[in-house]
């Protein structure tokens, strides 16, 4: 599992983590959604909305808790030190960037998505 935040009207990437073993898609999905929000808020750019395809994803960012059933060992638990920090993240801020649904039927597949699907 990979994830990244990309700029949708010129594609260009802003960031990028992983792989990481063992992660699923929702996780990748918070945890993007997560990082997309603490560098908004750390350039000021407060407006800004940001989009997921995942609504798993954005209701854990809502919760501020990654609900995922993932079974953790030694072989992931950088995974897991990333969740948990996101997750002390979300309780220690707050944020003004809406958080919006992709609309893939509409509007193709997200930019931020690798293409595998």
């Amino acid at each position: 599992m990979e994830y990244r935040g990309v700029l949708t009207h010129n594609k260009q990437q802003i960031f990028i983590k992983g792989p990481f073993k063992k992660g699923t898609n929702n996780i990748g999905e918070f945890l993007a959604l997560v990082h997309g929000i603490a560098l908004l808020k750390s350039k000021n750019q407060h407006n800004l909305p940001i989009y997921s395809d995942s609504k798993i994803a954005m209701s854990w960012v809502q919760k501020k808790q990654c609900r995922t059933n993932m079974v953790f060992d030694a072989s992931n638990k950088d995974l897991l030190e990333l969740i948990k920090r996101a997750e002390n993240w979300l309780k220690e801020n707050t944020y003004k960037n809406p958080i919006l649904k992709w609309e893939t039927k509409a509007w193709g597949e997200i930019p931020a998505d690798f293409g595998r699907k």
